[in-house]
Order: C-alpha cells, then sequence, then structure tokens
C-alpha cells in the first residue's frame, strides 16, 4: 500500500520554483525565525541547487535532457530567480556558492525555442551588473560574481552597458589591488569586456580613447606590478592587431608619448614582456603615414633599438617572428630625420 502513497516526483519546474521559495527566505531572514529551521532552510537550498546543477550540466550517469534544461530555464526567468540567486549567494556555503555559480553560468547559454532568453531577461535588469561588479569590493564573493559576470558579458547589451558605465573606471582600480585573487579577475573581466563582442568594443575605444588610454597607459603598462603590465602590453597587443580597431591602432601610434612607453617595455628584463611589447612597437615602425616627431624618436634612437633587436629572441624558433623583427630592423636602418 506504501508505494501508492508515494510523494510524486518534482518537474524541473517545480524544483526552480522550489528553489526561489527558499530564496526568499533566505534574503527575508526575519528575526523570529530560529537558527535551526534557517539552517534546515539552508540546507534544503543547498539540495536543490545542486538538483538544478545536475539537470543542466547532466551527471556521471546521463546526459542534459534539453527539454528538462528549457523547463527550468524558463520557470527561471519567468519570476526574477536569477536576481534573488545573486542577491542571497553571500548568504550560502562556499560549496553551494560554487553550485550556484554553474547554474548561473550555464543559464546564459541555454536556448528556449531558438532564443537565448537571458539576454532578454538581463536586458531588463541591467542593475544586476551593479550588484556583481561590487563583487570586487568582497574577497569572499569576487570568483563567484566575477565568473557570473563574464557569463552575462557573453550578451552584447550586457558588454555594451558594462562598457558605457562607471564600472569600466573602477575596473582599473581593481585591478591594481593588492589581494591576487581579486586583481586577477577583474583583470579576465576587463579582458572579457575588451575583446568579446569586436563591433561594441571599436565603437567604445572610438569615443572614450582619450580617458582611456591615459588610464590604460598611467595604471596598467606603466604598473609598478610586474604581473599587471605583462597583462596589460599583452591584451593591449590583441586590440591594436585586431582589425576591427584599425582606426584606434592609426591613433595609437601616432603619439609620441606612446611610443615612449613602448620602448621603455622593450627595455624590461623580462623578456615575455619585451615579446608582447615588440608586437605592438613594430606598429610604430609598419606606420606608413609616421609624424615627424615619431621618426625622430626612432632616429635618435636607432644604434639601441638595433642593439636590443639583434638580442631579442624567442624561446621556440618562431619563423614569423624573425621575419617581422627583421623587417622592423629594416625600417629602422633606412629612416632619415
Amino acid at each position: 500500500m506504501k508505494s501508492l502513497f508515494k510523494a510524486k516526483p518534482k518537474t524541473p519546474a517545480d524544483l526552480v520554483r522550489q528553489t526561489r521559495e527558499l530564496l526568499i527566505s533566505v534574503v527575508e531572514r526575519n528575526s523570529d525565525t530560529r537558527e535551526a529551521k534557517r539552517e534546515e532552510k539552508l540546507l534544503e537550498l543547498s539540495k536543490t541547487i545542486r538538483e538544478l546543477k545536475s539537470i543542466l550540466y547532466g551527471d556521471s550517469e546521463a546526459e542534459p535532457v534539453s527539454e528538462a534544461c528549457a523547463q527550468v530555464t524558463r520557470e527561471f526567468f519567468r519570476e526574477d530567480t536569477l536576481r534573488l540567486i545573486i542577491v542571497s549567494l553571500p548568504n550560502l556555503n562556499l560549496e553551494t556558492r560554487k553550485d550556484a555559480t554553474q547554474v548561473v553560468a550555464n543559464l546564459q547559454r541555454q536556448q528556449v525555442n531558438s532564443r537565448l532568453i537571458a539576454c532578454d531577461y538581463l536586458e531588463a535588469n541591467l542593475n544586476l551588473m551593479d550588484i556583481l561588479i561590487k563583487g570586487y569590493e568582497d574577497a569572499d564573493m569576487v570568483l563567484h560574481y566575477g565568473a557570473m559576470l563574464r557569463e552575462c558579458i557573453r550578451h552584447q547589451s550586457v558588454a555594451k552597458y558594462m562598457l558605457e558605465s562607471e564600472h569600466m573606471m573602477k575596473l582599473f582600480d581593481y585591478i591594481q589591488l593588492p589581494n591576487f585573487d581579486v586583481a586577477g579577475d577583474a583583470a579576465a573581466t576587463f579582458k572579457e569586456l575588451l575583446t568579446r563582442h569586436k563591433a561594441t568594443v571599436a565603437e567604445f575605444l572610438s569615443k572614450n580613447y582619450d580617458w582611456f588610454f591615459a588610464e590604460y597607459n598611467s595604471k596598467l603598462l606603466e604598473s609598478s606590478n610586474y604581473i599587471t603590465r605583462r597583462l596589460a602590453i599583452k591584451l593591449l597587443g590583441d586590440m591594436m592587431l585586431d582589425r576591427s580597431n584599425s582606426g584606434v591602432m592609426t591613433r595609437y601610434v601616432s603619439s609620441k608619448d606612446n611610443l615612449r612607453i613602448l620602448m621603455n617595455l622593450l627595455r624590461e628584463s623580462s623578456k615575455s614582456i619585451q615579446i608582447e611589447a615588440f608586437h605592438v612597437f613594430k606598429l610604430f615602425v609598419a606606420n606608413q603615414h609616421k609624424p615627424a616627431e615619431i621618426v625622430g624618436i626612432l632616429v635618435a634612437n636607432r644604434n639601441k633599438l638595433l642593439r636590443l633587436f639583434a638580442d631579442l629572441k624567442t624561446d621556440k624558433e618562431d619563423e614569423q617572428f624573425e621575419a617581422d623583427k627583421a623587417q622592423v630592423v629594416k625600417e629602422i636602418a633606412g629612416l632619415e630625420a
């Protein structure tokens, strides 16, 4: 007889609704709620989030089922559950935070009727990015909120909002913080914003050239921190060599101040920084419309540059690098003041 009264298994949508109810109780944290009762709710919440993660990612026994994933996704964005899970994250234990982060990340990629409904939701709730970016001010939350933020940036409209907001300026400061986890995660988000959506990035750099590169040069390329300088020169090369940014690149390599910074980076003791700096420096030399002041600096430093390039080699044989270097040497040797 017992089998007749077994609980009906929860559907994926039921699980999301249950998660939502538990999240609300965690957020409210009524003063009359006993601590034991609250711990019970948190344990139940951990279990439901783990089950949602299993539906979305599959497990060792089964691959994810597309219809179940679609049910979870629809229900998740129907009643603002994404906001609840983000706001509630600091109240969860470490393992549950990890599971919740993976659930939020996966939902950004789930299509329902061939649409990324997460994108529609975030466009209507862009202030969620304001919550996620504050994770860089909390060392306990940074890795979770940072991972969520980068997944949300997959959507072009979200990336555009971030680029055009005050948060872009804040990232320069977060990257310089002494906490390695915070600085490293902020740098990862910064790179994602400046490389994922080519046309959006090109428009942003064109409109914000002056303040952006003033900050980039002084705070990143001339940072006293070796790791910051190395990441910054690598990212600069990625941006300058991208065809979408050709107009910005031409403007950048026409500046004598930028050239001086690059020449200083070429003199670094770190070979990796030297190599990355060379990839940007060669653009100054290759510019067919070099301003006279750029030519003057290159001619004045010709002998030093040629000696430096004679010793500059990659760890592994790289024919393209050697060809580029030979061309740069030829160009500099042939310059006339």
